[in-house]
């Protein structure tokens, strides 16, 4: 009896220090909201390059060091040669696209306007933002993020020196943690870490194929800016729901200028692609990749939105997919069923 007592206090005071541990996170993370987002954006950037010099480490024997230079090498050729062919007209169709938005917002809410539909429509938005939704709250948190190209860069450079080599800093971490915990919280890290190269990998492929998708059905209805538009689409994909609800917003209003019925028509294309995305798309990438449970998602952009501004809600489904796997490694599995299977082999 009394060696039951002491296991059962010794596993009261194991959970109580991992609660203590998490709270004490949450609350370094609060404070240090702006330096987290920066690390976090680091620590994407790190993923993504690690997923890009996989195939040069598992298929040719390059080192990690060696296979990021070249990735590296390889990026800034792109992007050289990328705005040598397309910058003049990228620039130009952005520049068109601004030029057109004033023209597109007087066009739509004549048409709004001019029929019983969209007045209904205008109704239901001022009833809407009526209501006192906290926008000054949202934006006051958006001037605390990450939102300066300097401070983006930071995030790159962070990213890069990750990538180069990361068991230094996970080691690190680990060294200053008591000696019980170090292997529970390392594989939990690597988890974590592998679960977020997943995400980005099919995350990557569901914003190539929603860009040039848009890109080409938006041409061959005759918009106007498709490329443009398309890059735009691709690139909002990243933030799930209210991404493509932006992207396809722009791209509607956008097609005011041309009239009802080309803005109709990229409503009905953009929609397809969505669906496409979500039935078709999405369920063959997330068979390899991490799948999120569709409430999860939508509530990251709102909590991290919230808590960390424009830059949380970015990063708000890869911030959720790490703090998932973390909440399953190291409560779930390292807490409340070790605890449940100490309690059965005793009970034995």
């Amino acid at each position: 009896m009394l060696q039951r007592g002491v296991a059962a206090l010794q596993l009261f005071v194991r959970q109580l220090l991992i609660a203590i541990l998490i709270v004490a996170l949450v609350l370094l993370v609060w404070r240090l909201q702006e330096v987290f987002v920066l690390f976090f954006a680091g620590t994407v950037a790190a993923v993504t390059l690690t997923a890009l010099g996989a195939p040069l480490r598992r298929h040719i024997g390059f080192s990690r060091r060696g296979s990021l230079l070249l990735v590296l090498a390889l990026l800034v050729a792109l992007a050289v040669a990328g705005g040598t062919l397309l910058g003049a007209p990228m620039a130009d169709q952005f520049e068109r696209l601004r030029a057109a938005l004033p023209q597109a917002v007087t066009a739509a809410s004549q048409w709004l306007h001019g029929n019983s539909f969209g007045q209904s429509l205008i109704r239901g938005w001022n009833s809407f933002i009526a209501g006192g939704l906290p926008w000054a709250s949202v934006a006051s948190l958006a001037s605390l993020t990450v939102g300066s190209v300097g401070t983006a860069a930071l995030a790159i450079v962070i990213g890069i020196y990750l990538a180069a080599d990361p068991w230094v800093y996970r080691h690190g971490f680990i060294r200053m943690l008591p000696p019980a915990y170090r292997q529970l919280v390392d594989a939990a890290l690597q988890n974590a870490g592998d679960r977020l190269y997943r995400w980005l990998v099919g995350q990557a492929l569901a914003m190539l194929a929603v860009g040039l998708l848009a890109a080409t059905g938006l041409w061959a209805i005759g918009m106007p800016n498709a490329l443009v538009l398309g890059i735009i689409a691709g690139l909002l994909e990243f933030v799930p729901y209210f991404g493509a609800i932006v992207a396809g917003a722009l791209t509607v209003l956008l097609g005011f200028v041309e009239g009802p019925q080309m803005a109709m028509k990229a409503f009905l294309l953009l929609t397809a692609i969505q669906q496409l995305e979500g039935n078709v798309l999405a369920p063959l990438v997330q068979r390899w990749a991490v799948e999120l449970p569709p409430v999860l998602g939508l509530l990251a952009v709102v909590i991290f939105g919230l808590l960390f501004g424009l830059a949380g809600a970015v990063l708000a489904t890869p911030m959720m997919v790490v703090a998932v796997s973390l909440v399953e490694d190291l409560w779930v599995r390292g807490v409340l069923e070790r605890g449940r299977d100490s309690e059965a082999r005793r009970a034995a």
